[in-house]
Parts: structure tokens; C-alpha cells; sequence
């Protein structure tokens, strides 16, 4: 790091004593601010199912129908969508336990790859693929919402944006206010949407048990609707990767898990095994009582599968949904800032990002952007062209991010790891990985090609803003005055580490 660049970072830090001087904060170690270690087991269970479960499993069943093309491969993608994610969670545990930072794939590429790497995977994440995901829940959650009020037609498009924004800044100020806050809605809402897919479940068993099963039976499971292709296929995954993505999200915020060698890989083994079951059986209830004519028609599945069995009782499902896609949101908010905050903390990101409120410990700056950033895309795109693409961008990151734990190993052999993955289980993810990202790319040539082009945009940015260090001195001095800026308006200043806190790589002695 250079001289301008110590400066950059004393600067801030001179303001941050002020800042703690003024606060009051004057007792030193015993008044540390740092981010605090507020979840637990279930907490930790409650954000991985909370983020899976948002608005994919209301909204991919008609994507992973029409891609596939007949009931019975539809319910196979989802049954190996579930596995496929169980192989990646358990590399993920690996590398969450033997790198132990928040950020998830972008801190471990960072950390195996160098820079570069990390910040082409933080630039996609941050620019489109988070906001782009946060903007289709949101969506979601408002179309539920008003589809009562509108049953005949789909709601208007300003009174969804609307609604969806409305809901995105209120999830941000509590996010804002407390992490004990958020975790708490995500605890509620992730039991309320495990309540509306169960009820869901148990009307399509009453309706298996009345001889409804006309879809499901194996000879008509198995009449494709149009003829299959492997690009198809490969499509028919990315729509159900969509509605599992957010399996890897507890590793976004490892440093503020209590025990995390301990409780990140427990709640990923119990989880994934769950939501797996849960979308399985949700899928063969919609089965239950629609035609997949009807599944590919219906604006909204859960709804119509609610209007045809539940009679007076069809509202329920819709608010249901709403509640659900409204925890997904808070889940996705709470985690991607953090990833923010982690790319600030490492100099990828302005440093304003990797600041935490002075009382209540929340990274507000880097909240605020991930706010910013959902609102702007939630005035464009169309969803199921958003699904596919941030899709295909989801399973980059996450193959080059497992590519990293198989050259991690080779690279430092030694490394203590807590768990340590069969080798079987990172390479039968990768060659999944690269057959499905291939035939995608082939079916859908425009879509991930411009995911990829989005990416490779971050190359002369990360050149000009992380690598070239003898920037001009007006340069620093505007942005000293922008982060001293935000500091004033949120509040805000640089977390201090924690001794106590800090395990470091550590390798095996020689015996």
C-alpha cells in the first residue's frame, strides 16, 4: 500500500476517533465496535431456509415445466436440484470453516484466487446479481399482495413497483436499526413460510388421497409437452437453481455467528435436506390439482392452486405467499450487505462501505447501497428473462468458487481444515457445473453472454480503482470528503477487531 493510500485510510480513521470521542465511547477494549455475534443454531437454519424460500418456489415451477416439458422430468430437476446444491453446501462448509470471513464466495476467491478473481465475482454480485434477486422477490411479494384485488387481470405495473420499493426501504431501516431486529423477522418469517408451503402440502395429499393424482401417474408424468432437448434441460435447472439460490448465504455472515466451526456446517446439514423435501412435495401438490396447461397459464401458481380448493378460504394463500416473499427479501438484504461490507473491508469497495453504526453495530452504508441498487432494477427487466440470467451468473460464481477449494488444497495441503469434503463431492459438482453451463449458454447465447460481458466490465475498473495506487491527489481528496460525508450522515466508523475473536490460518506441524 502506498503513502497516498495510508493517508486515504488515516484520514478516515482520525475522523472515527472523533467520532468515538464524541459518542462518548472513551473506555476503550471493553466498548469495542465490532459487529456482534447474535446468531445462533437456529438463527443460522433460519437464514439459509429463509433465503432459499423466497419467491422461486412460487415462481420457477412454471419455468421448470416449460423447460423440461413433462411432470415427471419437471419433479426429477427438482429432486436433483436439491442434491446438487447438498454437494455444494458441503464444499461451502469446508471452505467457511478453514477461511473464516464473512462474504462467502467472494472472500474465499479473494483469499485463494487474489484480487482480481474476487473482486469479478463481487462486481457481478454487487452490480446485478443481488439486486437483480432482492428485485424479483420484492416483485413477487407485490403481485401477491394486490392479485386479490385484481383477479381477472395482472396488477398495474406502477402499483407493483410502488409497493415493492415501499417494502425494500422499510426492511432496510430495520436491518438499519438492529441485527437483532432483522434476525428476528427472519426467525418469524421463515417459520410463517414453512406454515404456508405445509398447507400447501397437506391439501395436495387430501387431494392425492380423493384420487386427484391424474398428472402424477407414471404414463402421462412422462408425455412431454414438446420435445426435449439437453439446452432445454440445462435451462430447466438454472429456473430451479433460482428458487434454491441462497443455500450458501450463512457463509456471507460467518463472523457474526456464534461458534461458526461449529453451527455453520450444522445448519447447512439440516437446511438443505429440508428445503429439498419441502419444494418436492409442494411441486406434486400443485400436481395434485392443476394440468400443466393450467401451471404454465396461471400468472401466479400458489394462487390459483388456493382458488381451486380452498373456496372462501383462497385468500389465505396469497397472504401466505406475500409473507413469505417478505422474509426472503429481509434474508437477502441482511446478507448481501454484508458481502458489501466485506468487499470495502478488503479495499475493493470504498471504504465508507466497511463502516458499522456507532451503537447499534449495523453496516448502514453498505445497506443503503444494496437498497439503492434494488430499486434501480426493480424499474426494469422482465422476471423470467432476470431468472435465467442472474441464474447463469449464480452458478459461475459458485463453480469457480469450489474450483477454488480443489486448488486451495493442492496449494496449501498442510492448512488445518475442521471439515474436509471427500474429493468426490467437489468434483462431481464441478462436472454438473460445466455441463449445465455449457448447454445454457448454447440454448441461451444472448442471456449469459451478456452475464459474462457484465462481468468481464469489472476487469478495467478493478485496473483503474484497486490496482492503480498513484491516483491524482484530487481523486483521494474527494473521496476523504464523500466518506467523511456519509460518516456524519450514518453515523458511522471502521468495526475494531476483536482478539479474542481472530482465528488465523494455521497449518499442521511436521511430527
Amino acid at each position: 500500500m502506498d503513502g497516498t493510500e495510508t493517508n486515504r485510510r488515516n484520514c478516515a480513521k482520525t475522523e472515527q476517533q472523533k467520532m468515538l470521542d464524541s459518542g462518548g465511547n472513551q473506555s476503550g477494549s471493553k466498548d469495542r465496535v465490532t459487529l456482534k455475534k447474535e446468531i445462533g443454531l437456529l438463527s443460522a437454519c433460519a437464514i439459509i431456509i429463509g433465503n432459499i424460500i423466497g419467491s422461486g418456489i412460487f415462481i420457477s415451477p412454471k419455468g421448470v415445466l416449460d423447460h423440461a416439458g413433462s411432470v415427471g422430468f419437471s419433479l426429477i430437476v427438482w429432486v436433483l436440484g436439491g442434491g446438487i446444491c447438498a454437494l455444494g453446501s458441503l464444499c461451502y462448509a469446508e471452505l467457511g470453516v478453514t477461511i473464516p470471513k464473512s462474504g462467502g464466495d467472494y472472500s474465499y476467491v479473494t483469499e485463494i484466487f487474489g484480487g482480481l478473481v474476487g473482486f469479478l465475482l463481487l462486481w457481478s454480485a454487487v452490480l446485478i446479481m443481488y439486486p437483480t434477486t432482492l428485485a424479483v422477490i420484492a416483485l413477487t411479494f407485490s403481485n401477491y399482495v394486490l392479485q386479490p384485488a385484481f383477479p381477472n387481470c395482472l396488477p398495474p405495473y406502477i402499483a407493483t413497483r410502488v409497493l415493492s420499493t415501499a417494502c425494500v426501504l422499510f426492511l432496510t431501516w430495520v436491518n438499519c436499526s438492529s441485527v437483532r431486529w432483522g434476525t428476528r423477522i427472519q426467525d418469524v418469517f421463515t417459520v410463517g413460510k414453512l406454515l404456508a408451503l405445509v398447507l400447501i402440502i397437506v391439501v395436495g395429499i387430501v387431494q392425492i388421497a380423493k384420487g386427484h393424482y391424474d398428472a402424477l401417474e407414471p404414463q402421462r408424468a412422462f408425455e412431454f409437452i414438446k420435445d426435449p432437448s439437453v439446452g432445454q434441460i440445462a435451462l430447466a435447472f438454472l429456473q430451479a437453481s433460482f428458487a434454491y439460490s441462497g443455500w450458501n448465504f450463512l457463509n456471507y455472515v460467518t463472523e457474526e455467528v456464534v461458534e461458526p466451526r461449529k453451527n455453520l456446517p450444522r445448519a447447512i446439514y439440516i437446511s438443505i435436506p429440508l428445503v429439498t423435501l419441502v419444494y418436492t412435495l409442494t411441486n406434486i401438490a400443485y400436481f395434485s390439482s392443476m394440468s400443466p396447461q393450467e401451471l404454465l397459464e396461471s400468472n401466479a401458481v400458489a394462487v390459483t392452486f388456493g382458488e381451486k380448493l380452498l373456496g372462501m378460504f383462497s385468500w389465505v394463500m396469497p397472504i401466505s405467499v406475500a409473507l413469505s416473499t417478505f422474509g426472503g427479501i429481509n434474508g437477502y438484504l441482511f446478507t448481501s450487505s454484508r458481502l458489501c461490507f466485506s468487499g470495502a473491508r478488503e479495499g475493493h469497495l470504498p471504504y465508507l462501505l466497511a463502516m458499522i453504526h456507532l451503537k447499534s453495530c449495523t453496516p448502514i452504508p453498505a445497506l443503503l447501497v444494496c437498497c439503492t441498487a434494488t430499486i434501480v432494477i426493480l424499474c426494469i427487466g422482465d422476471t423470467h428473462n432476470l431468472i435465467n440470467y442472474v441464474s447463469f451468473i449464480n452458478y459461475l460464481s459458485y463453480g469457480v468458487t469450489i474450483a477454488g477449494l480443489l486448488y486451495y488444497r493442492w496449494k496449501k495441503p498442510k492448512l488445518v481444515r475442521p471439515i474436509k469434503v471427500n474429493l468426490l463431492v467437489p468434483c462431481s459438482y464441478l462436472v454438473f457445473w460445466a455441463v449445465l453451463l455449457g448447454f445454457s449458454l448454447y440454448s441461451e447465447p444472448v442471456v449469459c453472454g451478456m452475464g459474462l460481458v457484465i462481468m468481464l466490465t469489472g476487469v478495467p475498473i478493478y485496473f483503474i480503482g484497486v490496482q492503480w495506487k498513484n491516483k491524482p491527489y484530487w481523486v483521494y481528496s474527494a473521496v476523504e470528503k464523500v466518506t467523511y460525508l456519509g460518516q456524519k450522515l450514518c453515523y458511522v466508523v471502521f468495526p475494531q477487531d476483536d482478539p479474542s475473536e481472530i482465528q488465523p490460518l494455521t497449518e499442521k506441524s511436521e511430527l
